[in-house]
C-alpha cells in the first residue's frame, strides 16, 4: 500500500460527512479534486470503502474502521510535531474553531496576536453556515465556535467577544434624503433573506415577527456575500451585518437606509462545550481572549 497521509485527510473528511461535496467544501478543494483523491485511496483496497444508494454515499462498515485507523494515524503525525516543539520550549499543537460565514470578518483579529505570540500552533479554522458550525461542535470535532446566535439545545459555556449590529442596507442608486424612515418602509422594499438557520435571517424574522410587518421577500441566497453582491447589484435590499459591508459603503457601493429601530443587535459570542476537556492550546487561547479582547475591539472596530 501506497497511501498518502493527505489521502487519510481527504478520506476521514468523507466518511464524518458522507459527502464529497461537503468534504471539499470542509477540507477548501474541489469536488473532482477530492473525487480523484478518494478514488486512488480505494484503489488499494479489495474491500468498498463506501457506496452510493440512490444518489447518497454511505461509507461501509469497513469503511468505517479505516475512517478510525485514518483519525488515529493524522492525530499521531499531529502529535510527533507537537512533541517536537514542545522539546524546544514552545507552545504547540492545534487550535480548532468553526466560525458561521459573517464571523469570517472577525474572528481572525482575535487569533493574529496570538498565533504570532505561539509559532508552533496550527491552526484549524473552518468558515462555514450555522447548521455546520453547530455540529462540528457537538460531535467535539473543534475546540470552540463561534456564532451570534446561540444553539437552543447544547450545554455550552461561553465568552462574549463584542455587538453584531445590523442595519437596513441598499445600493447607491436610490436615493434616501431623510434622516430616518419609519418601519412602513419594508411594505415597500423587496428583501433579500439569508437561508434558513443563519444567525442574520434569524435576528432579521425576530424583529420583522415582533413589529409585525408586512414584508416582501424577494429572493433567500446561502452566504453574506451572495446577499451583499444581489444588494449590489440592485435586485433588492436586505438587512446586514456592519461588520461584512464596511468597504463597500466607504467606496459607495452600499448604502445604510436610515430606519427607525435600527441598528438591531446581537453578539459575537465564543462557544464550547460545557466540561470541555482543553488542550494546553485551547486553554492559553481563551486566556489571552479574556486579556485581550478589549483592546483588540478597540484597535481594529471602533472605527
Amino acid at each position: 500500500m501506497n497511501y498518502t497521509l493527505h489521502q487519510l485527510q481527504v478520506f476521514l473528511k468523507v466518511s464524518q460527512n458522507e459527502s464529497v461535496t461537503k468534504a471539499a467544501e470542509e477540507l477548501h478543494l474541489t469536488q473532482p479534486a477530492v473525487s480523484i483523491q478518494l478514488k486512488n485511496f480505494q484503489d488499494q483496497f479489495e474491500i468498498p470503502l463506501t457506496e452510493v444508494v440512490g444518489r447518497k454515499l454511505y461509507v461501509t462498515d469497513f469503511g468505517k474502521e479505516i475512517a478510525v485507523a485514518a483519525e488515529n494515524i493524522l492525530n499521531e503525525v499531529y502529535a510527533i510535531n507537537y512533541k517536537t516543539l514542545a522539546y524546544q520550549g514552545q507552545l504547540s499543537g492545534r487550535l480548532k474553531i468553526s466560525v458561521v460565514s459573517t464571523g469570517k470578518y472577525i474572528m481572525p483579529y482575535f487569533l493574529a496576536g496570538f498565533l504570532k505570540k505561539h509559532e508552533g500552533i496550527e491552526l484549524a479554522l473552518d468558515v462555514t453556515n450555522k447548521a455546520q458550525v453547530i455540529g462540528s461542535l457537538e460531535r467535539n470535532e473543534v475546540d470552540f465556535s463561534l456564532v451570534s446566535v446561540l444553539p437552543a439545545n447544547l450545554q455550552i459555556e461561553q465568552e462574549e467577544l463584542m455587538q453584531n449590529k445590523l442595519y437596513v442596507v441598499g445600493n447607491s442608486d436610490e436615493k434616501f434624503p431623510r434622516k430616518s424612515y419609519g418601519i412602513d418602509l419594508f411594505e415597500t422594499l423587496p428583501l433579500i433573506y439569508r437561508e434558513p438557520g443563519s444567525g442574520t435571517r434569524y435576528v432579521m424574522e425576530r424583529f420583522i415577527e415582533e413589529n409585525k410587518l408586512p414584508v416582501r421577500k424577494k429572493m433567500e441566497l446561502t452566504s453574506n456575500e451572495a446577499v451583499k453582491q444581489a444588494v449590489m447589484a440592485g435586485l433588492g435590499y436586505s438587512i446586514m451585518p456592519l461588520i461584512g459591508i464596511r468597504s463597500d459603503l466607504k467606496n459607495g457601493n452600499l448604502q445604510i437606509i436610515p430606519v427607525k429601530g435600527f441598528p438591531i443587535t446581537s453578539t459575537w459570542r465564543l462557544i464550547w462545550m460545557k466540561h470541555k476537556n482543553f488542550s494546553p492550546v485551547a486553554r492559553s487561547f481563551l486566556t489571552y481572549l479574556k486579556k485581550e479582547k478589549s483592546t483588540i475591539i478597540a484597535e481594529k472596530f471602533s472605527h
